[in-house]
């Protein structure tokens, strides 16, 4: 008797979840260098399973050695990736506006984090209007230690008159990321990531390039100004929106800041 193929919600639900992580994988490796890798593993796995449905035997064991410690190679070659996966899922997924670890610990002496989202917008459109390049990385639960060392502690008020003196191309800090933490200019002149994207327009210049690198390895928000073209780009998890408006840029920023200024 000829058995039916029985299929539980449960099956469903595991064909589903796969597919989601898949998806998602795709998302993080799409336009770098580490699609080809994963492709050319997909295709070793899929000759291994050739191998192993015609029963070549010595062929079978060579590539079922490589299969054997695949996860560890894996985790080497694709751990940026890995590592901005497992960012998105904390950031995107994991955070509960109503509870958190920081909240349970604070024992009621919570910090007040604000961001002055006036100023940025005002320094921006200014900037945009000069031609006057910018690269201002706002942080959201990374604190960036490593990357503000990199540049000059300014730990000033922001505003938008002190964001247009530090970008003005006269300025020994011009050059580099501003970095605000709260409602403070932490750092200027700061060094950060490029991106290993490889099919990005050919109007993305360096600073379209950092803000991309820092936004796919934190949960950073990084605001542009283009020197050439003065166009406004707003970058958040790899992502980037080129040439919007500053209006476009207040709704960006209260869209992912209205937490904090609540």
């Amino acid at each position: 008797m000829i058995g039916f193929i029985t299929i539980r919600i449960l099956d469903i639900v595991d064909i589903l979840l796969v597919a989601f992580l898949l998806y998602q994988m795709y998302n993080l490796i799409k336009g770098t260098t580490a699609i080809n890798i994963f492709i050319g593993i997909f295709l070793v796995y899929l000759l291994w399973l050739i191998v192993r449905a015609l029963n070549m035997q010595l062929l079978g064991t060579i590539l079922g050695q490589v299969i054997g410690i695949g996860v560890i190679a894996l985790i080497i070659i694709f751990q940026q990736e890995i590592r901005r996966f497992l960012l998105l899922v904390g950031s995107r997924y994991g955070k509960n506006k109503r509870f958190s670890i920081e909240k349970f610990f604070s024992f009621g002496d919570d910090e007040v984090k604000t961001v002055n989202i006036d100023a940025i917008v005002a320094a921006c459109a200014s900037m945009s209007e000069q031609k006057m390049g910018a690269l201002i990385v706002i942080l959201n639960e990374s604190d960036l230690l490593s990357i503000i060392k990199t540049g000059d502690i300014i730990n000033a008020d922001t505003s938008s008159r002190l964001l247009e003196s530090l970008f003005f191309k006269n300025s020994p800090l011009h050059d580099g990321a501003v970095i605000i933490k709260a409602n403070k200019i932490a750092a200027a002149r700061c060094v950060l990531p490029s991106t290993d994207q490889i099919d990005l327009p050919p109007q993305f210049g360096m600073r379209h390039r950092a803000a991309l690198g820092i936004s796919e390895k934190t949960d950073v928000s990084v605001v542009i100004v283009s020197e050439e073209t003065g166009s406004i780009s707003y970058s958040r998890h790899g992502e980037i929106e080129y040439n919007i408006s500053p209006n476009h840029l207040q709704q960006l920023l209260e869209a992912d800041f209205k937490a904090n200024n609540n």
